[in-house]
């Protein structure tokens, strides 16, 4: 029993010479969903603290991001948040794309699947209130409109 806890030790610091990359894709803020929509302050700093960690290039690392094994577990979700949904290149994205990524924004919010549980334990404040869930619904779905109004 001894041997195996030393080996997992071991392991466990040797994995630790296999950090993340934890450089952030420039922003421009002209590409930036919250700088290119009009969006009620409250409703971009919802986005902002609930959303931009995963889906946007300004993620905020927490300082558990600098140990293996959950910092891959960390760049591996926001990777995989960024490639579904980029706030920060949303403006590069066809409108017929922007009204599918707010559709599932919505859907994603009706469902209570976004943000995911997972993220509340680093980030109690990105834990969305009833009435910010629907505020967020509504703007979307107001967006959604609005886009769909500019293309014809």
């Amino acid at each position: 029993m001894k041997k195996i806890l030393v080996i997992i030790l071991v392991a466990f610091v040797i994995i630790q010479f296999f950090p993340i990359d934890k450089t952030n894709p420039p922003v421009d803020k002209g590409m930036d969903f919250i700088s290119i929509k009009n969006i009620q302050p409250e409703i971009a700093n919802t986005i902002r603290t609930s959303c931009y960690d995963c889906h946007s290039n300004e993620t905020q690392y927490p300082w558990y991001s600098s140990i293996a094994p959950a910092s891959w577990w960390l760049k591996n979700h926001i990777n995989e948040g960024r490639s579904h949904l980029n706030f920060s290149i949303f403006a590069t994205y066809e409108p017929k794309r922007q009204i599918h990524k707010m559709e599932e924004c919505v859907e994603m919010l009706e469902k209570h699947e976004m943000p995911l549980e997972s993220y509340y334990l680093g980030h109690q404040d990105a834990k969305l209130t009833d009435a910010q869930r629907q505020d967020l619904i509504k703007y979307f779905k107001k967006e959604i409109e609005e886009t769909k109004f500019k293309m014809n």
